[in-house]
């Protein structure tokens, strides 16, 4: 068979998904995404031995928060 056949057949396979996908117009984007923010902050902690912070860093990194910009910092 031609391989534009064989890529359809693999297709039809999902084809009750692709359906509900443009009846409903929802994905599960947004839960992919949430995922992989956790999954990185995970990487980037090396192991937080605290679950708060790391509840915390993901609940920021998740909602992106807007903070208002701090002045000017001194250190002394």
């Amino acid at each position: 068979m031609p391989p534009d056949i064989q890529r359809l057949g693999r297709t039809i396979r999902w084809f009750d998904k692709l359906c509900n996908y443009h009846l409903a117009r929802v994905s599960n984007g947004p839960t992919e995404v949430l995922n992989n923010l956790i999954k990185r902050i995970k990487r980037i902690g090396f192991g937080f031995r605290n679950f708060e912070i790391y509840r915390t860093r993901a609940l920021l990194y998740a909602s992106r928060p807007k903070l208002a910009p701090v002045g000017r910092i001194v250190v002394r």
